[in-house]
């Protein structure tokens, strides 16, 4: 089969997340399969046009922020030769089901909402929010693959039929992420994993940090990833009395990542949403819980009290709180970690591509022998 994605970044970019992880851990596995698999993605400084990626095909047009503009017109040059297409909606849709006359498989990882306005100006942010207003319209009639259970409500609220809605989590690679029985750091650690986005605020976690610094003088927070908000974090952070005890890693390998994670007592995601917090997973493979802000998709990949604790976003006392809680709590402690091990070994990439591959199948069939979807 000959499979086309959309996305707008592919796992090298530099503003690549969870979205590019998701799809070349499920687009290898299935391009590995013998299926042929083309990503159509946006450029970046320093890619090249066309790249291999673990059995996928690249193709890079356009420039970022104009990329949904160059997607209509590939396709209509490009495109015939594809037996579906997958539209990774990830920011601003590209509303394929206008123009692809062929299968259309839509994933959808999260819906921004208001949520936008916490990352960017308001002139962008509404360009983003309105974008996603045609959603129930474009996409009703097409079969979707959704992250969570968060995700799948979104929709459902918006307008799109539920039982055009499937369900496959996000997973995790056990053969990296996995504990570290010889834990040698003596003071308590405190991490951050994920981009540094504007809209996770993390500048929540530094004010709780700061609070328990006061009766915690051994605490540390290290903070794990790469993003555009990173510089004015860091600004942020010179400013503050106990800056000594903060670290940026920036970017890391998988391996050192996971080397660092092993060390962490505790991980914190501040986020305002997620689509289902493929690094939750990550870190409780590892054997590491999370404290999470209560929103749509931590509260689907953290079990609250039981392979971690959840807090009202933006409550940094309550945050504060928590952190208190879990030190004090060495039953806590390990209880969720080790609840948090068991709850990461059910999610699996191999059984992820697996469903996945099954949607893109059914997605085909139902085109070609019962009802074309998108009339």
């Amino acid at each position: 089969m000959k499979i086309l994605v959309f996305n707008w970044q592919d796992k090298k970019n530099p503003h690549a997340g969870g979205a590019e992880v998701h799809l070349h851990e499920i687009f290898g596995r299935i391009a590995k399969q013998g299926h042929s698999v083309t990503l159509v993605c946006s450029q970046f400084r320093g890619g090249a046009p066309r790249d291999y990626i673990d059995g996928i095909r690249i193709i890079r047009i356009g420039r970022r922020n104009l990329f949904n503009f160059a997607v209509p017109l590939w396709y209509l040059f490009f495109g015939a030769k594809y037996d579906v297409v997958v539209d990774d909606v990830n920011k601003v849709p590209f509303y394929t089901p206008m123009y692809v006359r062929k299968p259309v498989l839509a994933l959808f990882h999260h819906l921004f909402g208001k949520s936008i306005f916490l990352e960017t100006n308001p002139v962008a942010a509404s360009y983003v929010y309105a974008s996603e207003w045609f959603i129930p319209k474009i996409y009703r009639r097409v079969p979707i693959v959704a992250v969570s259970e968060s995700t799948k409500s979104e929709l459902v609220e918006q307008g799109i039929p539920e039982n055009n809605i499937k369900i496959i989590h996000n997973s995790v690679d056990h053969s990296l992420y996995r504990p570290n029985q010889n834990k040698n750091n003596s003071s308590f650690t405190i991490g951050f994993l994920g981009r540094i986005k504007k809209y996770k605020s993390i500048d929540h976690l530094l004010e709780a940090f700061d609070r328990i610094k006061v009766e915690l003088p051994d605490a540390k927070l290290v903070i794990i990833g790469d993003g555009d908000y990173l510089p004015k974090l860091k600004a942020a952070v010179s400013k503050m009395k106990y800056r000594g005890d903060i670290e940026f890693t920036g970017y890391v390998s998988g391996e050192e990542k996971v080397r660092r994670v092993q060390q962490m007592d505790v991980i914190v995601n501040t986020s305002s949403k997620e689509g289902w917090g493929l690094t939750v997973i990550e870190a409780n493979a590892c054997g590491v819980p999370v404290i999470g802000a209560d929103v749509p998709g931590l509260r689907d990949s953290i079990k609250d009290e039981e392979t971690g604790l959840l807090y009202r976003y933006g409550d940094i006392e309550a945050l504060t709180a928590l952190l208190f809680r879990f030190y004090g709590n060495e039953n806590l402690r390990n209880t969720l970690s080790k609840n948090a091990q068991k709850w990461a070994a059910g999610f699996d990439w191999d059984d992820a591509a697996a469903d996945f591959l099954k949607a893109i199948d059914d997605t085909v069939y139902d085109w070609k022998y019962r009802k074309n979807p998108m009339l």
